[in-house]
């Protein structure tokens, strides 16, 4: 059973610490010093870190202490200390992804999202834990709020050292569900940007792939994005995340419609009661509630993202399949027998279903800009239900084909393209449950300015 209440839970935050660092009541070497005794207490049990780089973050941290303290810091994230998702490469700690086709991988070099956080001074002080190369093989890492339950996936250890109080934010990636399901299912605030938002560098390989901020507040989200975005911009050719350097102010919707997804017939009763219990509430500040029987262009664009699931299967699986298949060449063994299986579909994939998922997705992402105008954005539930339980593969026993739960609430906004926030509003069976809000591309602030405003609701 987990221990998870919103009521008493304190995530650790940064930017309501920062004004003491002006007046030398705290310094970013002292609050690093808090994150490290964290860690040491709690990293037994959530395995969030593949590996920290303590002396380097001390350094780095150190140099921002004496930037605050001339009055000269760097941004407003100067001194941070954030993890980087194991999937992404840093110049002072291996990259090997959860593979071991990739162990002792040390390129020696920056993800441009990474380089972009070190220009405005933030400490990197760890790699955090990912599923066997962004996939859906599970790394050791637990759920924060009950240790026999998944923390999610692929950005697991992200996710899990936020909700663990670890750090006040870490960075991740998605392509499916990878960041915004186990920010759900670990207390966390994220954003999955807008596609191409944010400079991806190395990580160019599939089309849905984005990077994206794991923190503890509305706030500290916003601040690491921004100021990421101002430094390298978007992916080649497409527009960068933009909007205020400051979070977005708190933005009161007028009309939301309720996005169900392939993943609404399948919700647990309990969950599905108390996301109906919110939008009752919402109701009840004059907030209209539309769903899909409400306009028939809601359930033209539900029937659309009525197979996201399998459409972003086919897309990103055709588009892995030709790294991964150059690395088990290289290395036999190399990939887990999960990790084999879903390079085995993807290579039984022909042009023509890649092609055909890609019409399905263009369609989908035109259903959905006809719904824009009928409301101020999109809400839904985040992940289907509390974590699931996960206590390994059996031996002899078939793999379970989702350890790290499901992605049918998370897909949608991976496959349109959209920016997507999870704020942690509910709680079920003392487990934290994520509520997203999703807004057309490129209406990123707004989709930070609504949740805020529903992440103030008490």
């Amino acid at each position: 059973m987990g221990n998870y209440d919103r009521a008493t839970f304190r995530p650790r935050t940064w930017h309501d610490a920062t004004p003491a660092f002006h007046d030398g009541g705290d310094t970013p070497r002292a609050y690093l010093e808090r994150c490290l005794e964290t860690i040491a207490a709690r990293e037994p049990v959530v395995r969030a870190f593949v590996v920290l780089n303590e002396a380097g973050a001390r350094g780095a941290a150190d140099a921002s202490t004496a930037r605050w303290r001339a009055g000269r810091p760097l941004s407003p994230i100067d001194g941070m200390p954030l993890g980087i998702k194991d999937l992404l490469e840093t110049r002072d700690m291996p990259t090997q992804m959860n593979c071991a086709a990739m162990a002792g991988n040390f390129p020696k070099r920056d993800n441009a999202a990474v380089r972009a956080l070190r220009e405005a001074g933030a400490v990197i002080l760890g790699k955090t834990v990912t599923a066997e190369l962004g996939g859906a093989h599970p790394g050791p890492t637990t759920n924060p709020f009950d240790p026999a339950r998944t923390p999610g996936g692929s950005s697991s250890g992200s996710a899990a050292a936020v909700g663990a109080g670890m750090l006040p934010a870490a960075l991740g990636t998605q392509v499916g569900g990878s960041i915004i399901r186990p920010a759900a299912y670990c207390a966390n605030v994220a954003l999955k940007p807008s596609q191409g938002a944010i400079h991806r560098g190395e990580r160019q390989t599939t089309s849905q792939s984005t990077h994206g901020m794991h923190a503890g507040c509305i706030e500290d989200v916003w601040l690491t994005m921004i100021e990421i975005a101002r430094r390298v911009g978007g992916d080649p050719g497409r527009a960068a995340l933009t909007g205020p350097t400051a979070p977005p102010a708190a933005r009161r919707p007028e009309r939301l419609i309720v996005m169900e997804t392939e993943g609404w017939a399948s919700l647990d009763a309990p969950s599905r009661a108390t996301f109906e219990a919110l939008l009752d509430r919402l109701a009840a500040q004059g907030i209209a509630i539309l769903r899909r029987d409400a306009h028939p262009l809601i359930a033209r664009f539900e029937a659309g993202i009525a197979e996201a699931r399998a459409i972003s299967a086919v897309i990103t699986g055709w588009e892995n399949r030709w790294y991964q298949r150059a690395m088990l060449d290289i290395h036999p063994g190399g990939i887990s027998a999960r990790g084999v299986a879903a390079l085995e579909r993807a290579e039984a994939l022909s042009l023509a279903d890649y092609e055909t998922a890609l019409a399905l997705r263009a369609e989908a992402q035109a259903r959905h800009a006809r719904i824009a105008p009928l409301a101020d954005a999109v809400i839904a539930l985040a992940c289907p239900g509390p974590a699931p339980l996960w206590p390994g593969d059996a031996p002899g026993a078939p793999l379970a084909p989702r350890p790290t739960g499901d992605v049918a609430f998370n897909t949608p906004s991976s496959m349109l393209f959209a920016p997507a926030v999870t704020v942690p509003l509910l709680a079920v069976s003392g487990m934290p449950v994520g509520v997203q809000i999703m807004t057309p591309p490129g209406e990123d602030a707004r989709a930070m300015a609504i949740a805020g405003w529903l992440d103030g609701m008490r």
